[in-house]
């Protein structure tokens, strides 16, 4: 065979490959990768778990979600919603799925009330962050936004310190925005658990938020999570402020 044939067909092979796979690439472009991270420890409640099941999947289905996706370049979103525990407790409780339709949006809000609990054990909210990168690095979806979505009602308590997993993933180019859900009445057994000296959104500021335009919102108990996961999402799917983060009043 000769050398200027061997080069044509290298050629030829080159060419198909590319059209091949530049059409699927720009199929797999979304215009933000986002990871919601709840909060599953033993100081949340079976009610507890319920209104952010419940929460969470209302803001996934409602029209202003929907409606700040379509107003992105590709128009559409992957998301992946995980459970966290424990050091060694987390889960991906659904996969990643492009939420691009009402249909699409709807299908993810009802499999989310649909799947069972994943854990009840202590609170790692570095284990929450570590898996969502991981889960970010191999995403089969492509994005130059990537955003972690913490929802959770107290400090870190296991695993590895919070603020080494927040600034690994800040390093990666990862937003991590933070939702903390107050509780009226302090744990009797770890007070400082759920209410930090200081309050627990600022423990989430200065330990688990980072990244450009990162953001804590507040619910004041779990009765307005509903609300305050909606503005959240709509905050880091328009990309909006950090004046979006004032606590939500009752």
């Amino acid at each position: 065979m000769s050398r200027l044939f061997r080069c044509a067909l290298l050629l030829i092979a080159a060419f198909a490959s590319s059209n091949l796979t530049s059409p699927a690439r720009a199929a797999d472009k979304v215009d933000l990768l986002l990871v919601l991270a709840a909060d599953v420890s033993r100081s949340v409640t079976a009610d507890k778990f319920k209104l952010q099941r419940e929460g969470y999947a209302a803001a996934v289905a409602n029209p202003k979600v929907l409606e700040a996706i379509k107003g992105g370049r590709n128009g559409r979103i992957a998301v992946m919603f995980v459970e966290w525990s424990g050091a060694a407790n987390q889960k991906v409780v659904i996969d990643w799925t492009v939420i691009d339709s009402q249909q699409s949006a709807h299908a993810f809000g009802t499999r989310m009330l649909e799947e069972p609990r994943a854990f009840a054990d202590r609170t790692s909210i570095s284990g929450g962050v570590d898996l969502a990168m991981t889960e970010l690095a191999k995403a089969p979806y492509f994005s130059e936004r990537q955003t972690i979505d913490v929802s959770g009602d107290g400090t870190n308590n296991s695993g590895r310190d919070i603020r080494l997993a927040r600034d690994e993933a800040v390093a990666k180019g990862i937003v991590i925005n933070g939702l903390v859900i107050l509780s009226d009445q302090p744990m009797p057994w770890n007070p400082d658990h759920t209410h930090p000296p200081g309050g627990l959104a600022k423990y989430y500021r200065d330990n688990v938020t980072g990244g450009p335009g990162s953001f804590v919102m507040e619910a004041t108990g779990f009765d307005s999570f509903g609300d305050a996961i909606l503005k959240k999402m709509i905050a880091e799917i328009a990309d909006a402020s950090r004046e979006l983060g004032a606590p939500l009043a009752r």
